[in-house]
């Protein structure tokens, strides 16, 4: 007797239902591995609109360079990481294993390391080879209609000392929109009772300064710390921004693009508007290294020596930054505009940015750079 070969479910499913679940995998590691289970998938995959490229390595093109010194300044020496604008290559371990079998949907011919290129082979041999370099421009080649990109890096480009926090948010267009900086010193924890409810912190610190800056804050080196901050901060967004220039041009059906970091200390936002505006107005990059000219800018500073959240955390020497382009007219930083401060920042973040624009403003001036 002969049997009928076994149904396959997902073939009563409609595309619309496939995509929809594949927009949800969203990661292409997955989506790769996704496309070689059948024809169908196959097809369908290069259509997802949603899509999430996580980087597993940045590799420096100068390893041999030697760290900077962190000294006083609140940077870490971690030699592991590097700033973005000196990008040599990405790295995607165990990426493409599933594109070997569909060389139509995704090139894998390895980009050449510094010294040596990357080998891929087939079969278990490719396990003990499963480091390849590939950009994201490259992996996304070949998606047709991307709306939604999100790209994670491994770390924030900034190395700081362990303690500090130093978060970052940036838009930008053909150039640099707006950018958030927070900072702080310290970040203490709120204690925890045996009954697990968080208790206030009581150090006995909690001066109400009205936001007015101490004559120490410029004497002992914190104005000149929070400085290197902020520069730091938007020479990190402004090469990011730079990077992501192949990206934009290639997928014009994009809607919104974020590139971030697993650390969460740096996000650069852009939305569709933005993304049209670089299409027809080529950025201005700097002479000096691979990143987009930073324009002139007005910022405004605002500071906390002590500044305790309702959760009970404390952040010390808490610092916030707002930054516009010079030309663009002045609005108001808080009210109906100033939703984007509050907003840059995951919780309490995003408090303390609330917290912080309620006090005392300093106007800063800063060159094009």
């Amino acid at each position: 007797m002969i049997y009928p070969e076994p149904m396959d479910h997902f073939d009563r499913l409609p595309d619309s239902i496939l995509l929809f679940i594949f927009n949800k995998i969203g990661d292409v590691k997955a989506l790769g591995r996704c496309s070689v289970v059948s024809r169908r998938f196959n097809s369908l995959v290069p259509e997802v609109d949603n899509v999430l490229v996580r980087v597993d390595c940045v590799i420096s093109d100068d390893e041999s360079s030697p760290p900077s010194s962190s000294s006083s300044s609140g940077y870490s020496s971690d030699k592991s990481r590097h700033p973005i604008s000196s990008l040599f290559r990405l790295v995607f371990s165990g990426l493409l294993k599933p594109f070997q079998s569909i060389t139509q949907f995704i090139s894998i011919s390895p980009r050449r390391a510094a010294s040596s290129s990357a080998a891929v082979v087939d079969g278990d041999d490719f396990e003990k080879n499963s480091v390849t370099h590939h950009s994201p421009t490259q992996v996304l080649k070949n998606f047709n209609e991307i709306k939604l990109l999100r790209i994670e890096l491994p770390s924030g480009e900034l190395g700081i000392d362990e303690g500090v926090l130093l978060k970052w948010r940036a838009d930008f267009g053909s150039t640099l929109d707006n950018c958030i900086i927070l900072g702080a010193s310290s970040v203490i924890q709120p204690v925890t009772s045996t009954s697990g409810c968080s208790l206030p912190n009581t150090d006995g610190n909690g001066e109400n300064d009205n936001g007015s800056i101490p004559d120490s804050f410029y004497t002992n080196g914190g104005l000149k710390l929070r400085v290197v901050w902020t520069i730091s901060s938007l020479i990190a967004a402004s090469a990011r921004h730079y990077l992501l220039q192949p990206i934009i041009a290639e997928h014009k059906t994009l809607d919104s693009l974020v590139l971030t970091d697993a650390d969460e200390q740096g996000v650069l936002c852009m939305n569709k508007d933005q993304l049209e505006e670089l299409r027809v107005k080529p950025l201005s990059a700097s002479s000096a290294s691979k990143r987009t000219l930073v324009p002139a800018l007005n910022m405004r500073l605002w500071y906390a020596a002590h500044l305790e959240l309702p959760d009970g955390t404390v952040l010390k020497g808490a610092t916030l930054v707002a930054i516009r382009p010079s030309e663009q007219p002045k609005k108001e930083v808080v009210g109906a505009d100033g939703n984007w401060v509050g907003a840059a920042f995951k919780e309490p973040y995003g408090t303390a940015a609330r917290m912080l624009v309620k006090r005392r403003t300093y106007c800063l001036e800063m060159n094009s750079f």
